[in-house]
């Protein structure tokens, strides 16, 4: 029989502690009115003290688990994207898998930024599609409060933290229909980390503290143009008009990029799923909490298309159509 990926049920996870404008505006210069006029954000979630990529992992994946009807045991491949692992090595979906009780299968990260998700989620369905897994667990998990510069008002207003989780397995009937995947590296010094314990001293005379450094315009203009493009590539690789999607789950990162995706769609706000507002950019995490909020709260229902999108520093950016 031909193998495809079908989405069998999904997770999510936000820390408790939530950050508000008015108090980020209590230490840099910024305001909430303003903040929610360049970005959309009102508010983000920070994780709490031991709270680490893998620990909000584990609860995610357990909640997509729950709703697949599936244990820890069943899966045999799991992936994790993440820019914030607990540790450089081992993976932090190996660190997963511990907590989840699962031995023997493998487990390994994707590093794609905030398209980190829909790299995982891509590799899976190869997996999948190939024959040698049969159900996977793929999540996004970050911790991005720990990379940001609280007296930078360009990023420490954007992200937030959390984890989102879903879990694929093999089916007769098409699911996933298709996943897009690119990269272009010229673009890195527009959104990076430096990473001073691995290189040391860049030699450069820069600023090497592990921070996330943003050139936020530059940023914006290649993201509308770049996801605009990939709208088009999705549609023609799968024969579909902009009208047969029925919902755009985009990344979470500014509502001025997810309003311009939605124009490219001609597709009406309504029915595009939002989290960005309470959420903020919580990165490779925000595709799948976004996901599993709108199959919770019955406006996803089984049958209809729903395209994803992502755009992250690499740049790399990436999308999955799928019929829930």
């Amino acid at each position: 029989m031909t193998r495809y990926s079908a989405l069998l049920g999904t997770g999510g996870y936000l820390p408790e502690r939530i950050l508000t404008n008015e108090e980020i505006s209590r230490t840099v210069d910024t305001t909430h009115e303003w903040i929610m006029e360049r970005t959309g954000i009102a508010e983000r979630r920070i994780a709490g003290p031991g709270e680490t990529a893998s620990s909000m992992g584990e609860k995610a994946s357990r909640m997509a688990l729950e709703a697949a009807g599936l244990v820890p045991e069943d899966i045999d491949l799991i992936i994790v994207g993440t820019g914030t692992p607990d540790r450089v090595f081992p993976s932090t979906a190996c660190l997963l898998q511990h907590r989840l009780g699962i031995r023997q299968c493998a487990a390994f990260d994707v590093q794609a930024a905030c398209s980190g998700f829909i790299f995982a989620l891509s590799v899976a369905d190869q997996y999948i599609r190939a024959g040698t897994a049969r159900r996977v667990l793929v999540v996004g998990s970050e911790l991005n409060s720990r990379l940001l510069d609280w007296s930078d008002r360009s990023t420490c207003i954007l992200f937030g933290d959390g984890a989102g989780a879903a879990v694929l397995g093999v089916s007769d009937r098409p699911g996933l229909l298709s996943t897009h995947i690119h990269s272009d590296g010229q673009y890195q010094d527009l959104l990076y980390v430096p990473n001073s314990i691995v290189t040391g001293d860049s030699g450069t005379g820069e600023d090497d503290t592990p921070y996330i450094k943003m050139q936020g315009n530059e940023v914006f203009k290649v993201a509308v143009n770049t996801l605009g493009r990939i709208v088009d590539e999705t549609l023609e690789a799968n024969g579909l008009q902009k009208s047969d999607v029925d919902w755009l789950v985009p990344h979470q990162a500014n509502i001025r990029i997810i309003a311009a995706t939605a124009k490219k769609l001609k597709m009406p706000m309504e029915q595009v799923v939002v989290t960005v507002e309470r959420q903020g950019n919580t990165s490779a995490a925000s595709i799948p909490l976004a996901l599993d909020e709108a199959i919770r709260d019955g406006r996803i229902q089984r049958g209809q298309t729903v395209l994803m999108e992502a755009f992250g520093g690499g740049f790399a950016w990436g999308s999955a159509l799928l019929v829930y």
